[in-house]
């Protein structure tokens, strides 16, 4: 009853219009949002190139979470959200790789109207990119010499990466958990066994291709990228002082499980 002993009215809406707590470009902050594309020229497709560059930036923010939970939960021994996780991740880099289109919309002229005044500004400048890598096993303490400009925050989140345990030794987790061993010596015959036994290692063995897939789609990442540089600028030397093209397609041959590729050879 209420107050009065008249019956209660309907529940106050909390939603919606009702609920007037919260608007959708107040959520998702689009005034701040929308204020960071500042191109440096007039160049009518610098625009294009800033706003795909800055969603990829959001989408490796995404991807380093994404990843970091399921590190987590690969040690904790919880393969079934480890898993989740990672279709989840693969769904995002196959985004990736597709939104190269959208930059290959611009011609190389329409590029080499803005091109000089990104210098030395330049991809190869991605503190989260190198993130990504580090933590899913390509560690390399030199490309902190690269980053002249970043931040003291963004230098320690770098070495930062290079001392945490990747996702390679979050697997090895998940295998020593489950009684098999993961030495260096060892570890190859503990991949056969998940794989010739499915039956009882079906979940390491779907875990296993699920970082495989992980490694695979950043390879076509890489590749694409290189693809649309090469049809961009062909063999110049990227704004950043890197040999462009040839420094991409370099990068192309890298793995970040190397082994799980190896085991094909042993099957």
């Amino acid at each position: 009853m209420g107050i009065n002993g008249d019956a209660p009215g309907p529940p106050q809406r909390q939603f919606g219009e009702e609920g007037g707590r919260l608007s959708y470009g107040g959520y998702l902050c689009l005034p701040a949002l929308l204020a960071q594309q500042q191109p440096q020229s007039e160049a009518p497709d610098e625009l294009l190139f800033i706003t795909t560059h800055q969603i990829y930036e959001l989408w490796f923010k995404l991807l380093l979470h994404e990843l970091e939970a399921a590190r987590a939960a690969m040690f904790d021994g919880e393969l079934w959200q480890a898993r989740h996780l990672f279709r989840r991740v693969h769904a995002v880099e196959r985004v990736m790789i597709e939104q190269v289109e959208v930059l290959e919309t611009m011609t190389p002229q329409d590029f080499l109207a803005f091109r000089s005044k990104l210098a030395p500004a330049s991809g190869f400048q991605s503190v989260q990119f190198r993130e990504l890598e580090f933590l899913s096993g390509l560690k390399d303490e030199r490309y902190l010499m690269s980053f002249r400009n970043a931040s003291e925050t963004e230098l320690a989140r770098l070495r930062r990466r290079l001392e945490e345990p990747t996702l390679w030794d979050a697997y090895l987790a998940a295998l020593s958990q489950r009684g098999l061993p993961v030495s260096d010596d060892e570890i190859m015959a503990s991949l056969l066994a998940v794989a010739r036994d499915r039956r009882s290692y079906d979940d390491l063995w779907q875990l296993a291709e699920d970082l495989l897939t992980h490694d695979e789609t950043a390879a076509l990442w890489r590749m694409r990228h290189v693809q649309m540089v090469e049809r961009q600028i062909g063999t110049k030397s990227g704004t950043g002082g890197s040999t462009g093209a040839p420094y991409l397609r370099d990068r192309t041959r890298l793995h970040y499980f190397p082994l799980l590729w190896e085991l094909r050879a042993w099957l």
